[in-house]
Formats: C-alpha cells, sequence, structure tokens
C-alpha cells in the first residue's frame, strides 16, 4: 500500500482497524460533520484499473443508495492524495465472527440475529442489488444487539487470490460476474458460484442459510480438508442435521435451513422476504412457548407481552377491556400449519391462544389502563405480489394517520417521520424511542383478485405490550370502510375519551363514493414521490376522484398542492401552476370550510404568490385552530413569519413541527434555514449538520448549510457543502444558484460567472427563477445586474423572491433605494 497521510482531506487519520484484499481500513475523524468513520483506501493495483473502478463507482452508488438499518451507509467515495477511498458509516461492535468464537449462541440469539440479517438481505434484493459475499466477517454486531451487514454489493479484486483449505478462505472474486467466474468466499459459496454460473439473490439465500448453520453448530457444513474437496461438497453432499450438533435445534429450524441450502436453486426459497417471514415466525412461535412455560411457573403476569386474535371484534363478556387479538403472523403461521394438516400443533398451539389471552388481559388490568396519548401509524406492507396495490399500502396508512392526528387528546406523527420507515426491519421499540411515542400501529396488506386482507396491531411500545390485533377480510371496493373501522378501533383501544365533536370527526367520511377514495389514494401515492412524472400522475388521479365525486374537498387540497409544488419545484412558471392551484384550494374550501388541509395551501399561496400577507396568516392561523396537530401547517407557517422578520416567532413554530414531526429533513433544513436568516450562524450550523446526519444527500439541508458557512466566512467549506447536491441534481436551479455564491463570495469570479452561464443556458430548456440568478449577481457585487433580475422576478411573480429578499446573502443591496422600493411593493417588512 503507498504512503497514507495524516489527512486525507476532510478526513483526519485516527488508527488503523485492519486490511484486507479490498484494502486497508483506519478510523477517521470527519472534521466537517463532526463524526466518526471508516475510511478505506484502495489498493494502488485496483485503483488504477479503470473498468473494475467504473464498477466500483456504480456499485458504491447503488448500495449507497440502500436506507436500511442493518445495512452500513456509505458516505462518500473520493480520490486525495493520490489515493482512492471510501468512506462509510463507523460501527462500533464485533464481527459475528468473533462473536460466535466466544460460544456457542442461544437459539433466541440466533433468531434474532437472523431475522435482523435477512431483512436487511430483503431490503437490498428488493433494489436489485446481490451482496454475493456473506459471511460471518461481513456482520457486525453492535454493543446494543443491532446488527449491520457490512461490504454490499462492493467490486472485488479481479485477481483469483490462492485458495487455502480453511473453513474461512479469503474471497475469490473479480470486477465482473460473467458465467465461469468464482464470486465469494470458498465455504460460503452456492453451488452455481462453484460452478462459475450466473448469480442472483437465491445465492445469497444459500449463504446465508450456511451462516445459520455454522450459528447454530458452531461448525461449517460443507468442510474438506482441500479447495477441491470443499468445492464438491458443496456440490454433491448434505450435512448433518442440525440436531446432530445442537440437540437443542427446533425442527422448524431445520426446515429453514434446509430448504435454504437446497443444492437446486428452484427448491431453496425465492425469495428472501419469504426466509424473513419463516424465520419471524418461529421467532414468534418460541416466544408464545416461552410465555406459556412461564406461565406455568407463576412468572407470566410480568413478562408476558402478547395478545391473541381469536376473530371477534368485541371482547369476552367476562372481559371486557381484555384484548383479544394474536400477533397477525403468529394467527397465520397458525392457520398454515392446519391447512397442512399438522392437526397436533394445531391442538397446541389453540390451547396456547387461550392461555395466552388470559395472561394478556391479566397484564392488561394490573399496569391500571392507563390512557396511550401518542403513536406512531407505519406504513402498511404490502405482503402479496402485487406491486400496483402499493397505493391503497400507502393511502390506508396515510388515511389513518388523518384521521387520528385531528383528535386533539392524541399526538399522531405525520407521514414524512413514518414513512421513512417503509421497507424496513424495525421493531416497535426502536420506532417509539426514535419518534417519541407511546404506541406503534403496524399492519399488512395482501390483495387476492377483489379481495383485501388487512392484518393490524396496536402494541404499547413502553410496555411492550400487544394492546390489539385485528383481521380484516373485505373487498377492495370496501378499502374505505376497513380504514375507518381501523381508525375508530384504535381510538377505543387507546382509551381516549373523544368529545362528541371527535367522534363525528372519526365518523366523518369526505367521499361516500369507494372509487373515488381509491383514486384518490392513488393521487396521494404519486404526490409523495415529489417528482415531475409524479404530479402530472397525481393531478390525474385526483382529478379522476373529483369526476367520481364532485364534492370530494380533499382530492381538491390535493390538486391545489400539486400545482403550488409544480411551481416551487421550477417545473411550471408561476403564472401557470399557482392560479390553478388558488382555484383548487378554493374549492376545496367552498365544499368544507373545517378542511386544514385546504387552509393551509391557500395560506402557502397567498404568501409566495400573491405576496397578500395578512390574509395569508390569517389562513394559517385558521388551519393550526382546526387541526393544532398538523405538523405542515406550523412548517409553512414558520417561513412565513421568517418571511416577515419575525424570527422568535417562526423558531416557536418549526421547534413546533419537529415535535410532530421528529424525522422530517424538510422540517429540520427549514429549522436550519431559520436560524440563518436570522444571522444565528452557530445554530444554523449545528442544526443543518445534524439534518445531514440522518440523510447526507438531503440537498436542502446542504444547500443552508453552504449558505451559512458562507456568512460565516468559511468559504472553503461553503464551496465543498455546496458542490454535492448541485454535482447529484444538476438540473436544479437552486442548488446550482447555492454553488455559484459560494464561489462568489470566495472570490472566484470565473467559477461564479460560470455558474451564471449555466444557470441562463438552463433557463433557455425549463423556467428558472429569476430571484435565483439576481443572487448570485449579488455575490458577484455586480448590483445593477442584479437588479434587473429582481424586476424580471417581481414581474412574473416569482414564488422564491420573498424567501431571496430575505436572505442574508442579500445584505449587500438593503441599504440601495431600488432594494427598499421593491420590498415595499412585494409588501415585505422594512429590513431591520
Amino acid at each position: 500500500m503507498a504512503f497514507v497521510p495524516e489527512n486525507i482531506r476532510h478526513y483526519r487519520i485516527l488508527k488503523e482497524l485492519g486490511k484486507g484484499g479490498m484494502g486497508e481500513v483506519y478510523l477517521a475523524q470527519d472534521t466537517r460533520l463532526d463524526r466518526k468513520v471508516a475510511l478505506k483506501i484502495l489498493p494502488a493495483e485496483f485503483a488504477s484499473d479503470s473498468g473494475r473502478m467504473a464498477r466500483f463507482v456504480q456499485e458504491a452508488k447503488s448500495a449507497s443508495a440502500l436506507n436500511h438499518p442493518g445495512i452500513i451507509t456509505i458516505y462518500e467515495i473520493g480520490e486525495a492524495e493520490g489515493l482512492q477511498f471510501i468512506a462509510s458509516e463507523y460501527i462500533e461492535g464485533e464481527t459475528l465472527r468473533q462473536h460466535m468464537l466466544r460460544g456457542r449462541m442461544p437459539i433466541r440469539e440466533i433468531l434474532d440475529v437472523a431475522v435482523q440479517i435477512a431483512g436487511a438481505l430483503s431490503a437490498a434484493h428488493g433494489a436489485g442489488i446481490i451482496h454475493r459475499d456473506i459471511k460471518p466477517e461481513n456482520m457486525m454486531l453492535r454493543p446494543d444487539g443491532y446488527v449491520k451487514v457490512l461490504d454490499f454489493g462492493l467490486a472485488k479484486p479481479s485477481e483469483q487470490e490462492t485458495p487455502t483449505t480453511s473453513t474461512h478462505a479469503p474471497t475469490l472474486a473479480r470486477a465482473k460476474t460473467e458465467p465461469g467466474m468464482l464470486l465469494g468466499t470458498l465455504a460460503y459459496m452456492s453451488p452455481e458460484q462453484a460452478r462459475g454460473k450466473g448469480v442472483d439473490a437465491r445465492t445469497d439465500i444459500f449463504s446465508f442459510g450456511i451462516l445459520l448453520y455454522e450459528m447454530v453448530t458452531g461448525r461449517a457444513p460443507f468442510e474438506g480438508e482441500t479447495t477441491s474437496d470443499i468445492i464438491a461438497s458443496i456440490l454433491m453432499t448434505d450435512p448433518p442435521p442440525l440436531v446432530f450438533h445442537s440437540p437443542e435445534a427446533p425442527a422448524e429450524l431445520e426446515r429453514i435451513v434446509t430448504k435454504a441450502i437446497a443444492k437446486r436453486q428452484e427448491e431453496r426459497y425465492q425469495t428472501t422476504q419469504d426466509l424473513l417471514i419463516d424465520l419471524k415466525r418461529l421467532r414468534q412461535q418460541r416466544e408464545i412457548d416461552g410465555e406459556l412455560e412461564r406461565s406455568r411457573s407463576g412468572d407470566s403476569l410480568h413478562r408476558s407481552s402478547f395478545a391473541v386474535n381469536s376473530g371477534q371484534t368485541s371482547a369476552p363478556a367476562n372481559a371486557h377491556d381484555a384484548q383479544t387479538a394474536i400477533n397477525a403472523s403468529s394467527a397465520e403461521y397458525i392457520a398454515t400449519e392446519i391447512k397442512q394438516h399438522k392437526r397436533a400443533f394445531a391442538i397446541t398451539a389453540i390451547a396456547l391462544v387461550v392461555i395466552v389471552a388470559i395472561v394478556a388481559a391479566v397484564l392488561f388490568f394490573t399496569t391500571g389502563g392507563k390512557r396511550i396519548d401518542s403513536l406512531a401509524v407505519l406504513p402498511f406492507v404490502n405482503a402479496g405480489d402485487d406491486r400496483s396495490a402499493e397505493y391503497l399500502s400507502d393511502g390506508i396508512s396515510e388515511s389513518i394517520i388523518y384521521d387520528l392526528s385531528q383528535l386533539a387528546t392524541l399526538k399522531v406523527i405525520p407521514r414524512s417521520s413514518v414513512f421513512r420507515y417503509k421497507g424496513q426491519q424495525t421493531d416497535p421499540q426502536t420506532v417509539a424511542r426514535e419518534l417519541g411515542v407511546r404506541a406503534v400501529f403496524t399492519g399488512t396488506i395482501r390483495v387476492q383478485g377483489d379481495n383485501l386482507l388487512v392484518s393490524a396491531e396496536l402494541i404499547d411500545a413502553r410496555e411492550n405490550r400487544l394492546l390489539w390485533g385485528q383481521q380484516y377480510n373485505h373487498k377492495i371496493a370496501d378499502a374505505l370502510s376497513v380504514q375507518q373501522e381501523i381508525s375508530k378501533n384504535i381510538s377505543e383501544k387507546l382509551r381516549l375519551n373523544l368529545s362528541g365533536a371527535e367522534e363525528k370527526l372519526l365518523a366523518r367520511r369526505h367521499t361516500e363514493s369507494s372509487e373515488a377514495y381509491q383514486e384518490y389514494l392513488k393521487g396521494q401515492f404519486w404526490l409523495n414521490k415529489r417528482s415531475e412524472e409524479g404530479f402530472q400522475k397525481a393531478i390525474e388521479f385526483y382529478n379522476h376522484a373529483v369526476e367520481k365525486d364532485p364534492g370530494y374537498a380533499l382530492a381538491y387540497a390535493g390538486l391545489a398542492d400539486c400545482y403550488a409544488l409544480l411551481g416551487t419545484y421550477a417545473l411550471l412558471e408561476p403564472k401557470d401552476g399557482f392560479p390553478k392551484a388558488r382555484a383548487a384550494a378554493m374549492k376545496a374550501l367552498a365544499l368544507d370550510q373545517q378542511l386544514a388541509e385546504a387552509h393551509t395551501s391557500l395560506a402557502n399561496i397567498l404568501t409566495s404568490y400573491e405576496w397578500d400577507f395578512a390574509t395569508a396568516e390569517k389562513e394559517f392561523k385558521r388551519a393550526i385552530a382546526l387541526n393544532p396537530n398538523y405538523a405542515t401547517a406550523h412548517h409553512w407557517y414558520a417561513e412565513y413569519l421568517q418571511v416577515m422578520g419575525r424570527y422568535d416567532e417562526a423558531i416557536v413554530e418549526i421547534k413546533h413541527a419537529q415535535e410532530l414531526d421528529p424525522l422530517s429533513l424538510i422540517i429540520g433544513a427549514v429549522a436550519g434555514r431559520i436560524y440563518y436568516c436570522s444571522r444565528r450562524y452557530d445554530q444554523a450550523i449545528d442544526q443543518l449538520t445534524r439534518t445531514l446526519q440522518t440523510e447526507q444527500r438531503f440537498g436542502p439541508a446542504s444547500a443552508f448549510l453552504s449558505q451559512a458557512y458562507a456568512k460565516k466566512g468559511m468559504n472553503e467549506q461553503a464551496i465543498l457543502t455546496a458542490q454535492e447536491p448541485a454535482r447529484s441534481a444538476p438540473g436544479v436551479s437552486v442548488y446550482v444558484t447555492i454553488l455559484g455564491n459560494a464561489y462568489a463570495i470566495s472570490g472566484k469570479k470565473v467559477e461564479a460567472e460560470n455558474v451564471l452561464a449555466q444557470l441562463k443556458e438552463l433557463s433557455k430548456r425549463q423556467y428558472v427563477q429569476p430571484s435565483y440568478i439576481a443572487m448570485v449577481h449579488a455575490g458577484l457585487g455586480d448590483r445593477d445586474q442584479s437588479f434587473e433580475w429582481l424586476e424580471r422576478a417581481y414581474t412574473s411573480r416569482d414564488d422564491r423572491l420573498v424567501f431571496v429578499m430575505t436572505d442574508p446573502l442579500m445584505d449587500s443591496l438593503a441599504s440601495d433605494p431600488r432594494f427598499q422600493d421593491l420590498s415595499r411593493r412585494i409588501g415585505l417588512p422594512e429590513r431591520r
């Protein structure tokens, strides 16, 4: 390896962590974001091969796009001092190999680790990424029990290293995965890898099966004295049963492992999701068995965390408030076993159902039945094969959130925070802790022909106790009824004392048309993609909804948001988007004056496009009065207050929005911008840095952070921070503008002028806000050009103009009479 300097760009080397075929790994300090990272320096022979580097970069990009708690996060790939490097999340703990060497793992721990690894693999496979090198060395166990999968999808050295006969033989790989080449670690290879054939997700499943076998037995299933012997074992022999080495291994675990390491791909699990479901069912069934055993020893009242779903919708007469619902996946497991005629097991399972129900009922009453006042509704999981049904899983979740968020006595986390967990395997306790709630709602949907099968659970995360569970079997046409029934059941099980008005809110239907409701759900699904295609498709579906029900106010509110966001994202000129947005918002309010969303949408249009600030504030206050839990109303009202120069009030509102929606990236970024606009640059930098620690590639936070660095005189940091969003989203004018400003303030006039030229060229192909071009001219000190573009922004009613006019980067123009005159014409308060 080449000499490694003390600093590589903004990473300060702290110590060496290890060496491997992929290079040397160091613990480093990211001085820009003040965090520890793992810095991997690639071998010189690897970095000098352009073909391998191109493939490595492509796969690193794919892996870094994965957002899963069980997959290591890649922060950056780069080059400095002649060295190619990868910066990734630093994970404290030990590898699974190190952990297994400490002694035999108990079945409970094995299942917990296996479920986490399978969840990570399922997420990767769903994104089209195959790991290809599953082994204990690539699994990290953190001290808190979480498992992280390392080296996801990264390219491997092309040379085939001389294999050894060790069970833990080195990785055999090449940069491309054509048939005929080995790829993977010898002892964990699948038959198709050993034969040099093409691989798919089932290859990872085979390697994972080997890993699972080794966790249970303490030894590898395929062994031999030479490399050829090991390969022959993989291809030809079946390993001894688990019970041969581990008598306590459950028969169901034997079945799972045997299916995972089947020689023929078509005989294995076809998806990691199927494998994950079986592992979770086994883990849950063993927990139920454990509860039964503890109940026999008199300990169950203190340790049971399960309730049972008897299929009834009302409680038994002798336990009115007793929860009679079982964990849905456990119920499915029992049903499956009955269908397979395992009658003896079914009888035992039914006995468990009865016993655990009694235990859970007693536990509920002994806790005092305190009312739960905070809730996170996680996105429903679309458990079927019909991907087109995704709008139903998302839409029903969103509708339940919407219904319950209107209850003053219940804090409900908004969509933007809970949907960050979509597609992740996260336990309710973790969700509750991260979101600051007491209860968590989860569910799955499955579409089978015209039928909609829904399983739902409500969990008291603090007590780790199932409050309620229910299964619903309706026609898809009855999706609206299912959603409302679930909302009503949740409010009842949380022991909410609803006022008459709140009961009416829950009972209210915004439409009686099931067809209109389904079109509305499709509109919401596409709106939340926040893309040009998404907005256009959302408009199409919202229009279908109002065609089927002209009185559907929520659908008009959705149309208002679509047209406004098309203007804000510069996908439509303001004159083409905002008038349509206003008309839709007014139609929604004409149909339903109690709709907080429509008041909020109208207030946003009045602020950014019509500049009717007095009426805008009335609309914001009306929206908040109607629904104090609507985070977007507080968020947009905070931006309004920022534009008005009322910074202390703006900070109060944005903090309220953060409390309601703690994981919202845009709310976190706007909080930083408000600090920045109030000239509290250190607080802005702190807030924006914390937001970027959640999602490093969130463009708005990077843009606002660059501006704060610029005002602090930290010019190099300002440029570096602005480059990432401008590079990753080159057609987004705001990111190009922020980079141009960073160059201008840093005295890099040529680079700033190049950005100006880029913006003006871009404006020939798409709408570019004139106010952004004015801002770059201001940074260059070209006052006359800046005012010329500000006037163009005023004439076109550029919706970003009010934000640019109040930006600290425009302070150099504030004393100019032209600036003061423009502020007066817009209606902005005089700058202090």
